[in-house]
């Protein structure tokens, strides 16, 4: 009998997340029925939009039940398989989330190809965080040549793809933003950033204003709040704003006011679109070969925050949610 010791949603959060939110199950995997595999996964991804799905409320995928395995992001290689098409030592991708063991039919697994690069890339830059950074700037914010980028929240795990996509791209400046002195530095000398600051030092309206004396074509939003604000400040007519996630009011208890500054919206026929990568698939074989050739490459790097251990899964977690993370947060199971 083989045991998987799984991550569980025990309470939801009022605010900020803690520890008591979740707990620890061990749970006992049955023989493998025809069409099954079983998984043993290498990395288990966390995520941002985890925290919304803890919320009982009504949004564009269902919250997490109580009692019940936190679903997400996972990578590893089949270790038993009844499957015809999955044979025991494929690499693979799934949404069975936080968990050492994933047991399910051979149709909840995406095979992996072989490129060299390891399985946990396909969690981040060449998986959904990147995904999203090529589809938000392409397609969302229609990026131009010659175009100058915003990215808030730019050392993230989408924002540091962000960055060097939007140069990818044909991008004339990229400025960041990000949560320490270390960071900006990483954007500037790592990610190809022309310039970049830490939000913490000044109000994010100044110190964007003071970078951008020509203004800003497209954003691209991780944050919301003031820096929402800052980019409609900086915007020039017919600037887009893709709007992928708003981390600071993730925890947020009550309503936040919106931005002070929306009728530039009418005066400059700017565009703000927000948008959810699920409904952007169609790219990804486009994305695909082409990040997979940039990474290949080194043209694109990435980081990784790596945890060990899945019972640390939602230490993990928190710890992104407060930004402690560079680059992609990932479980090491």
């Amino acid at each position: 009998m083989t045991v998987s010791t799984q991550i569980q949603l025990a309470s939801r959060p009022v605010g900020t997340p803690g520890p008591e939110n979740f707990s620890t199950a061990s749970v006992e995997l049955p023989d493998l029925a025809p069409g099954e595999v079983r998984v043993r996964n290498d990395f288990v991804s966390v995520d941002p939009y985890m925290r919304g799905r803890m919320n009982d409320a009504k949004s564009y995928v269902p919250p997490f039940g109580l009692g019940e395995t936190m679903s997400g992001g996972a990578v590893g290689r089949v270790i038993e398989s009844r499957s015809d098409t999955l044979p025991v030592g494929t690499g693979v991708l799934h949404g069975l989330g936080w968990r050492d063991v994933a047991q399910a039919p051979d149709t909840q697994f995406s095979p992996l190809p072989e490129t060299g690069l390891p399985l946990s890339v396909f969690l981040g830059a060449a998986g959904m965080t990147g995904l999203t950074a090529y589809a938000g700037l392409k397609r969302v914010a229609a990026l131009t040549e010659g175009d100058v980028v915003f990215i808030s929240g730019a050392a993230g795990a989408v924002g540091s793809i962000a960055g060097q996509v939007a140069r990818k791209l044909g991008a004339s400046r990229v400025i960041g933003s990000a949560g320490s002195a270390e960071k900006v530095a990483l954007l500037r000398d790592r990610y190809g950033y022309d310039d970049a600051f830490n939000y913490k030092d000044a109000p994010v309206r100044e110190q964007l204003r003071a970078l951008t004396p020509d203004g800003i074509d497209v954003y691209f939003d991780n944050v919301g709040g003031d820096h929402l604000e800052a980019a409609l400040d900086r915007l020039n007519t017919g600037g887009r704003a893709a709007l992928c996630g708003a981390i600071s009011q993730y925890n947020s208890t009550e309503r936040s006011p919106g931005p002070d500054n929306m009728a530039n919206l009418v005066t400059r026929s700017l565009k703000l679109e927000g948008f959810i990568v699920g409904r952007h698939q169609d790219l990804q074989p486009e994305f695909a070969e082409k990040m997979t050739g940039w990474l290949a490459d080194g043209s694109v790097v990435f980081d990784e925050t790596v945890v060990d251990g899945i019972e640390n899964a939602a230490g993990a977690f928190l710890a992104m949610m407060r930004g402690a993370n560079t680059g992609k947060m990932l479980v090491r199971v």
